[in-house]
């Protein structure tokens, strides 16, 4: 049975939308084109140009860079160009996204690549078509009050981090690498207040956690993060995706296109479509960032529409649509020490390997 939607294509469409939160930080339920329904188990649907044979994407997060040429595929025409109708839905968090893949709800997920796992033991059933950047994405930000250093991990004992299920794994893992024991040191990672609430979205949710004191930090994407710094309430203390923190960690995980086995063997065409408008959204955002504020006005907030454009201007060297051997091997090796993969498994079990000449633009 497929999960039911929320459809809502302008704000006053759905009688159950709040009203925006002062300050900048909102949810996703104050942006055009979201539903308050919609939450942990209801995926939103945020934009259609579909009709019978649409093609269902999801995202766990959406005001964010994080799976961002995946939003501007659907936005700027590329999936339509390729002949693809498409639902772009929201469903938090990256756990509950993978499984509504697995079950027939949705036909494709960006999403983090190790979560796959969450929902496909062992890589059995889903493999990663392309990849929407290289390197793990997430920020670890502290209060400013704090006094932290870019880098000091030190500063994290004691404190409450907040950190969605999925993208929590990678923080840990990261501190012990780095050393640092979570129970010694009295580290408590724990869910962000209010983001499972319906249509939130996570990482300017964990900003005004930050800001009325509920957190002492958090890990989320770098609009979470934007929000926080320019308020003046939160301190980068790590950016993992430019070089802070193990060398190891940067190669946890990257934001990938994912679908599963059945699809890419029924549906090749279709597959091939998909990877061929996110290639051509990196391209051109590569070409023009300025369009992601185009992006960012129909979907997020107005404060956050204005600061996307910046955002993925920082990411674009990370722009690169290929999965190597070498990412795969790093992403297994990440999985295998949270005991989310049993042991090593082959590159092309991991990776739609017949695409792959898709990657080049």
């Amino acid at each position: 049975m497929q999960t039911p939607l929320c459809t809502v294509t302008r704000q006053s469409d759905c009688a159950t939308l709040t009203q925006p939160i002062g300050g900048g930080i909102v949810g996703v339920h104050d942006a055009p084109g979201y539903c308050a329904g919609a939450g942990p188990s209801k995926p939103a649907r945020l934009a259609s140009v579909g009709g019978d044979n649409t093609v269902r994407i999801a995202v766990p997060d959406l005001i964010s860079n994080s799976y961002f040429p995946a939003v501007a595929a659907v936005e700027l025409g590329f999936f339509k160009s390729e002949g693809l109708d498409i639902d772009l839905e929201l469903l938090f968090p990256v756990p509950k996204t993978m499984e509504a893949l697995r079950d027939g709800t949705l036909d494709f997920v960006a999403g983090a690549a190790h979560a796959t796992l969450s929902a496909f033991p062992d890589w059995q059933g889903a493999k990663l078509l392309v990849a929407l950047a290289q390197r793990m994405y997430w920020l670890l930000i502290l209060r400013t009050d704090l006094g932290a250093k870019r880098g000091d991990l030190e500063a994290v004992k004691g404190r409450r981090i907040g950190a969605a299920p999925g993208p929590d794994a990678g923080l840990r893992r990261l501190l012990v690498e780095a050393g640092l024991d979570i129970t010694r040191d009295r580290v408590q990672i724990g869910p962000v207040p209010a983001a499972n609430d319906a249509g939130v979205a996570f990482g300017v949710t964990a900003a005004r956690a930050l800001a009325e004191g509920t957190l002492d930090g958090f890990w989320a994407n770098a609009m979470g993060a934007e929000v926080a710094v320019r308020r003046g309430v939160g301190t980068v203390v790590l950016d993992v995706r430019r070089g802070d923190g193990p060398p190891a960690a940067r190669d946890y995980t990257f934001p990938a296109l994912v679908a599963t086995d059945r699809r890419i063997e029924r549906q090749p065409e279709s597959v091939a479509a998909a990877i061929r408008a996110i290639v051509q959204a990196q391209r051109a955002l590569r070409e023009e960032p300025a369009r992601a504020t185009e992006v960012g006005r129909r979907l997020f907030p107005p404060t956050e529409a204005e600061l996307i454009a910046e955002l993925i201007r920082r990411d674009l060297p990370y722009y690169d649509p290929t999965i190597s051997a070498e990412l795969v091997t790093r992403v297994n090796r990440f999985a295998q020490d949270i005991g989310l993969l049993s042991g090593p498994v082959p590159y092309e079990h991991v990776v739609a390997t017949r695409f792959r000449h898709l990657w080049q633009p």
